[in-house]
């Protein structure tokens, strides 16, 4: 273990690390942290708190994991960050534990983090989702899978982004995204269907499931009859899992007590 380790790397004697567990210089890692095999932790990261790392992760220099939330409500209570395996966090990101005890701010399988991104506490990062270098999300943010961010995007709290779907950069997000679809422009807007991301999970155009979700938008964004009306009229498509999905996050989104959905492209707007 000891030749993985380089010796200025400070580790409390009672944090666990697998044997295989690589540790750069000047690398911090605190009492309750537990690492799973074959993880990579550069040089002058920090991992402190109840933090909890699966296996084969990349962590790059300068990451900062597991400290305290940055919300004023937090009372020194014992919160987790708990990360699955195959992750690469890059440098100087920042992905804080949760606000109440026993809460935990979660981060699944195979994302990629870029430089300078901010996960604030609270939030759920699901599998396979890319979010580009300086994007900020508030606490309580939910990413469902394979879902992209684009650079230096701002993610308002509570806010729900759905599986496949793509902001574009520089974006302000303050309501849910919804699946499959791409937002982007200021004030962000839905645009239209995200079809590379389609076309790269294996739903090519000429697929059922593409059709009918080509279907969905065209009835809920191009239609011009109220949303809700629409959205009722989904249920009249052939039933469809990735459907299903979106009819229910649509209605979820709509109910009292959530951010309600981003809106769709106005007429006269580009």
């Amino acid at each position: 273990m000891t030749t993985l380790i380089h010796p200025t790397a400070v580790i409390h004697p009672r944090a666990e690390l697998h044997p295989t567990v690589q540790v750069g210089a000047y690398a911090v890692i605190g009492e309750r942290v537990k690492v799973g095999a074959g993880t990579v932790i550069g040089h002058h990261a920090v991992l402190d708190g109840l933090t909890e790392i699966g296996a084969r992760n990349q962590i790059f220099p300068g990451a900062a994991i597991g400290l305290e939330p940055q919300d004023r409500k937090y009372d020194g209570s014992l919160s987790l960050v708990t990360i699955g395996d195959d992750n690469t966090i890059r440098e100087y990101v920042t992905i804080n534990r949760a606000t109440h005890h026993g809460e935990a701010t979660v981060i699944g399988n195979s994302n990629l983090l870029m430089s300078y991104v901010h996960i604030a506490h609270n939030c759920v990062i699901e599998d396979q989702t890319t979010i580009a270098s300086s994007t900020v999300m508030g606490g309580h943010v939910w990413v469902e899978s394979k879902a992209t961010i684009g650079g230096a995007s701002a993610i308002h709290q509570f806010v729900h982004i759905g599986r496949l779907s793509m902001i574009g950069g520089m974006n302000r997000i303050v309501h849910d995204v919804p699946p499959y679809l791409l937002v982007e422009g200021n004030p962000a807007r839905v645009r239209t269907l995200n079809q590379v991301g389609l076309k790269r999970a294996g739903l090519v155009d000429d697929s059922h499931t593409f059709q009918i979700l080509k279907k969905a938008f065209r009835l809920l964004y191009r239609s011009g009859i109220p949303f809700t009306d629409a959205l009722d009229q989904l249920d009249l498509l052939p039933d469809n899992e990735y459907l299903n999905h979106l009819r229910q996050f649509l209605r979820l989104s709509l109910s009292p007590g959530r951010r309600g959905l981003i809106p769709g492209k106005r007429r006269g707007e580009g």
